[in-house]
């Protein structure tokens, strides 16, 4: 019969199931682990129910105590089954249990009715007794033993083989503390089978280590949350580095890159405290360690997550020594308030990083050859708008001499009166106020050239223009090319005459003398004519346009003319002025260049800019300077 001190323990067991089956089902949704295991843990409860009825039976009420020991052997019968269930649920990561595996509580149910149906067939027992020496089994107390037995091994041989398998000392912990939990009950029974000695008690006393094993595994650690073999063979074929610490900084987990990368040279593998790896003699390997473990105590206090770039010194096969580039993110395992761990995640953006520095180059050798051809474009102009005012000063001159040599050669003539001499020297005031024009012509057109020329690398400090000083720096400067063109150019601004930008008038210049450049091209492909320029408000954004009537923009170029460097010009443009002029308006002035057919024939190009804004952070971010 069963003693006080196992009655006891069931009673303390059958309790502390119960509390805990209702506190796990007010959870909510379940994983097949939980369900599999508050199924065993409700089998073992109505198992040990039975024994401590049993305890206090009439020894002599037969009928009784077999209804009592069928009912252990009902509810006990499925413990293997199950166990069978959760080992295989955790090895091969199921989310759902297969259909198939229904087919192993066949046994058990099978088990139910012969053990309620003995007294017609005694196949359970032959002679029915609650002392163990004059208790006689029947036939088929063997099968329901081997089964037992079955379910019970072959549990066991498969958290054998996942352990040896498997290189993950946390992960064999996992299976040492699951498979001890069917050891015991294993080494129980077969005692049970070979010996008398044992008592009714001491094959439900043995499956108490299963069940605290496993609920402890399950509900408490968290272990059989994961899906061990499955994880960690995706984990390991990515290329990222990654790195599971408990909250302590234990290392508890990490992939191979992770240990082909960071492992092997600093020392950091499992079971060992992240502070324990750092090296004495290693200032690099100490400031990598202290980077990650500073982070994690800002990850720990603010329980969000935590990205760093990293730099690491390695020596490729080649023996080239070279800096690669990772981005460590730090994600917090929370459940609530509670902190369990880390999850490290060590991107690498190395080829990200040279591929942007490369294409950083590529810009700026871009830029590079639009500034020089702006340059000679500038330098051309230049060159033509200072030759007729020089001429200009030149006959002046020569008509000064002239008038002077009058001078010289009158004097002493008495014909020559107070009024002649005030007549000439009215003609010299006149060829001296054109000479002054003359010079301040150039004076403005120098100024113009060397504001942009030193543009071309220069910081923005901030600033604003107004759409009418916008106006006459493209007038002076495109005055060359408009006449070489054969065009003429028409300004239609005075409604937003005073319409103030912000930014640097330099960049925007460029920018227009760009569009009005392509405009003049388009014109002299049909003869000649008028390039118009208008600025109108429209809301909060000012609208700059260039209108020609040439031929057009091809519509294949026009899909793509703002986003690579693609020309209507053939082979005598390239495409740079206009996508390097996007993205000057983009980041300089956070707007936009767009293009539509003019409605008359060929094309308007036109800039939308925001004239309220704030454009002293997009400059100091490093915007885009020519």
């Amino acid at each position: 019969m069963v003693s006080n001190t196992a009655t006891a323990i069931f009673s303390v067991a059958l309790i502390t199931i119960i509390i805990f089956i209702i506190r796990s089902l007010k959870v909510g949704k379940l994983d097949l682990l939980h369900k599999l295991y508050l199924w065993m843990a409700a089998a073992y409860g109505i198992w040990i129910t039975a024994l401590i009825i049993m305890r206090f039976t009439d020894s002599t009420n037969i009928n009784a105590l077999f209804a009592l020991d069928a009912w252990t052997n009902g509810a006990g019968t499925f413990l293997p089954a199950l166990f069978l269930c959760i080992a295989m649920s955790f090895v091969r990561g199921w989310e759902k249990m297969p259909k198939k595996m229904r087919l192993i509580f066949v046994v058990p149910l099978v088990t139910n009715v012969v053990v309620w149906t003995n007294p017609i067939h005694h196949l359970q027992y032959q002679v029915f007794s609650v002392i163990r020496s004059e208790l006689v089994f029947g036939p088929y107390a063997l099968v329901s033993g081997v089964f037992s037995y079955v379910c019970l091994i072959h549990s066991l041989v498969l958290l054998g083989r996942f352990a040896w398998r498997n290189s993950s000392r946390l992960y064999r912990r996992q299976c040492a503390m699951i498979a001890l939990g069917g050891i015991i009950p294993l080494c129980v029974s077969m005692m049970a089978t070979l010996t008398e000695g044992l008592t009714i008690a001491a094959t439900p006393l043995s499956f108490i280590p299963t069940v605290v094993l496993n609920g402890l595994a399950i509900f408490r650690l968290h272990l059989l949350d994961i899906r061990p073999m499955a994880t960690q063979r995706v984990l390991d074929w990515i290329s990222d580095c990654y790195l599971v610490l408990s909250d302590k900084g234990l290392i508890i987990s990490h992939n191979i890159p992770f240990e082909q990368v960071f492992g092997q040279r600093f020392d950091i593998s499992e079971n060992r405290y992240l502070k324990d790896c750092i090296k004495d003699d290693d200032a690099t390997q100490k400031q990598i360690i202290y980077n990650l473990m500073t982070a994690l105590d800002s990850c720990r206090e603010s329980h969000t997550n935590i990205t760093y770039e990293q730099a690491l010194t390695v020596t490729t096969e080649d023996g080239i020594v070279q800096k690669n580039y990772y981005v460590a993110e730090i994600t917090a395992l929370t459940d609530g308030p509670r902190l369990y761990g880390f999850v490290i995640m060590f991107k690498d953006v190395t080829q990200l990083k040279r591929s942007m520095q490369q294409l950083q180059e590529n810009q700026r050798r871009m830029m590079e050859q639009e500034r020089l051809a702006f340059l000679g474009q500038m330098i051309g102009g230049l060159a033509h708008n200072l030759k007729t005012p020089i001429m200009s000063i030149s006959g002046c001159v020569n008509a000064a001499e002239g008038l002077v040599a009058e001078i010289r050669d009158s004097l002493g003539d008495p014909d020559v009166v107070e009024e002649d001499y005030l007549e000439i020297c009215g003609e010299l005031d006149d060829w001296c106020a054109k000479v002054k024009d003359a010079t301040a012509y150039m004076s403005d057109i120098i100024t113009a050239i060397k504001g942009q020329a030193a543009n071309v690398a220069s910081y923005y400090d901030g600033g604003s223009f107004t759409v009418d000083e916008l106006i006459k720096r493209i007038t002076l400067l495109m005055r060359h090319e408009l006449v070489s063109g054969g065009c003429r150019l028409v300004m239609e601004y005075e409604q937003a005459k005073d319409c103030e930008i912000q930014g640097d008038i330099n960049n925007l210049v460029q920018v227009m003398n760009n569009l009005i450049s392509n405009a003049i091209f388009a014109e002299k492909q049909t003869g000649g004519g008028d390039v118009t320029v208008t600025a109108e408000k429209q809301g909060e954004n000012l609208i700059l346009a260039v209108k020609d009537t040439g031929p057009g923009v091809d519509p294949r170029v026009k899909a793509k003319i703002f986003k690579e460097m693609v020309t209507n010009k053939g082979n005598m443009g390239t495409g740079l002025g206009l996508y390097i002029s996007n993205a000057v308006v983009r980041g300089k002035f956070d707007g936009e260049v767009w293009l539509k057919d003019n409605p008359g024939g060929g094309s308007i190009f036109g800039i939308t800019i925001p004239i309220d804004r704030d454009n002293n952070s997009n400059d100091a971010a490093g915007g885009l300077s020519l």
